[in-house]
């Protein structure tokens, strides 16, 4: 029996069924036809939140962030390439806390940028500070997602 996941679209919300070995084929959404945000970072707000993370099977690093903020338009790259370098392992998402207060406000968001990791829907492990993209990817091995 094949190893599934399920990617929920950051578009329109659907849940996709994928087979985990086919998550580097670029996959689309069944509904709306978007990209699925596996190897890259989704982009949610206060209507995406909460449906993304309860209904990704695969963990999901999320990165609250700002437009005005220096360190977090230095670290946007590094969050990309790693959510590539992830693809199939992790799911990315990033949250705009201008845009977003209510979500930033929920997870005591003080300061930015901050990666949260989520399991089953539920935080596991925050990081505060820019980080470069190996730093990255080597705090996700060490929460052993």
């Amino acid at each position: 029996m094949a190893d599934f996941i399920q990617v929920p679209c950051g578009k329109c919300g659907a849940v996709n069924r994928l087979p985990r070995q086919r998550a580097a084929d670029r996959p689309t959404c069944g509904r709306c036809k978007s990209p699925l945000p596996i190897d890259h970072p989704a982009q949610l707000d206060d209507g995406s939140f909460d449906q993304y993370i309860g209904r990704a099977t695969l963990p999901v690093v999320v990165d609250f962030w700002a437009d005005w903020c220096g360190p977090c338009k230095m670290m946007a790259p590094a969050f990309t390439s790693a959510a590539a370098r992830s693809a199939g392992q992790a799911l990315f998402a990033k949250v705009d806390t201008e845009a977003a207060p209510g979500i930033a406000a929920r997870f005591g968001i003080r300061s930015i940028p901050t990666l949260v990791a989520f399991s089953n829907g539920r935080e596991i492990a925050r990081q505060s500070g820019a980080l470069p993209e190996a730093a990255i990817l080597q705090w996700i091995a060490s929460l052993d997602l």
